[in-house]
């Protein structure tokens, strides 16, 4: 439910530089996007051998959308850039800010020990030590439940079939060791958004989906945005999503409660440019909550300058200032969402194919291709020098397949 491209090594990796310049990034727009630039950068994913790639790139109020390459591998469609597309992981920052709201009502802590809300499924000594913000940054040292899940072909084309309940996964994920004590690093685990989507359960009294659903989607208008539930399909327009191992399977309708809260969503990248503006902006958390939110925790405690999460958010520094967001691998889909922090910059960005990569140990021209893109939409026309500097560097993901690469990648 992270991105997997070399920017997606495991199903997740990101982009990150090791030099950051933090104030270009607040420097308002001017001209916007180079057009031409990102219509060059964008042909080049589905000629390095994506099916199809879409992007919404904002600089202040000018907007660009647009896509290229084939929405299908078996019959002509192109992509456009309106299509819905699973989103993985940046999930979790839908359901941070909707636990977020929660703090901001008073109606629980942050600091609060999960296991004064959820006794029965996070009992005893690990009830106590772990808290609400230890789920949200990665921290609480719980197994991820996806790397015992997916751990074969076979049991890929089974979760495509099958409808899980929350507990049940999250129960995977506690029967796995821990892999710190709580609080003492930053380790990905897709179990605590599960855990995350439980305490809004609990404290609402009402479906977890819904409630994201009342508080942020309905507010923002974001109308292509959803929780599936365990309806394979993804309603509206949309590509398929392609599975590289299983070459040309159309993998599109997938019962995505295996993901549930850590994943399940389904948005369009103009959406998620909008959320992330309102989250960013102001308009969703109170100024001391958003602060929380961007109070942040290394990710590769021996690369600090990787990147840092926050509470559902990351932030990686880049040659064009410091980015906020996420990123989201399923299988077939992946995307990222980067965002300057006044949100004057904005980029989202996905493909329809997903694992191409995996037990290759050079980086992919997909994973080259789709980063140049990146970076001609972050960085403006006149730093367009500084295109050249970033690098992608694999960070904690989903899960891993065996035969994934984790090195990182300079890219030109």
């Amino acid at each position: 439910m992270a991105t997997s491209v070399a920017l997606v090594a495991t199903i997740a990796v990101v982009p990150a530089s090791a030099t950051a310049q933090p104030d270009s990034a607040a420097r308002p727009a001017t001209g916007g996007p180079d057009r031409a630039a990102l219509r060059a950068a964008l042909a080049a994913v589905p000629e390095a051998g994506a099916p199809g790639v879409l992007v919404a790139v904002r600089e202040g109020r000018r907007d660009w959308r647009d896509a290229a390459g084939q929405a299908y591998l078996t019959r002509p469609q192109p992509m456009r850039p309106q299509m819905r597309h699973r989103i993985g992981s940046i999930t979790k920052t839908f359901v941070a800010t909707t636990v977020l709201q929660l703090v901001d009502e008073g109606r629980l802590g942050l600091d609060d020990p999960i296991g004064r809300w959820l006794p029965d499924i996070v009992p005893d000594e690990l009830g106590t030590e772990v808290t609400v913000r230890m789920l949200l940054n990665h921290t609480s040292g719980i197994g991820n439940y996806t790397n015992a899940m997916i751990n074969s072909y076979a049991a890929i084309d089974q979760m495509r079939v099958t409808t899980y309940a929350p507990a049940d996964l999250v129960a995977i994920g506690l029967a796995l060791p821990p892999t710190n004590a709580p609080g003492a690093r930053f380790s990905y685990s897709n179990t605590n958004y599960l855990l995350a989507g439980l305490l809004i359960e609990t404290i609402t009294g009402n479906d977890a989906a819904a409630e994201v659903q009342r508080r942020i989607l309905r507010p923002l208008k974001l109308t292509d945005t959803f929780f599936p539930g365990t309806d394979a399909r993804i309603r509206g327009p949309h590509s398929g999503a392609y599975f590289a191992p299983f070459g040309v399977r159309d993998l599109s309708e997938f019962n995505m409660s295996w993901a549930w809260t850590a994943g399940e969503m389904i948005a369009t990248t103009a959406d998620l440019n909008t959320f992330f503006r309102a989250l960013l902006g102001g308009d969703l958390l109170s100024p001391a909550t958003l602060d929380e939110m961007l109070t942040a925790v290394p990710m590769l405690p021996e690369q600090p300058a990787a990147g840092s999460y926050g509470l559902g958010i990351y932030s990686l520094p880049t040659p064009c200032g410091e980015f906020w967001g996420h990123d989201g691998a399923v299988i077939g889909h992946l995307t990222i969402s980067l965002h300057s922090r006044d949100g004057a910059r904005q980029l989202s960005s996905g493909i329809n194919i997903s694992h191409y990569q995996v037990g290759l140990p050079d980086p992919h021209p997909i994973d080259i291709a789709w980063n140049t893109l990146l970076g001609t939409a972050i960085c403006p026309a006149d730093e367009a020098g500084s295109r050249s500097a970033v690098t992608i560097a694999p960070l904690p993901s989903v899960t891993r397949l065996p035969g994934n690469n984790d090195a990182p990648v300079a890219v030109p």
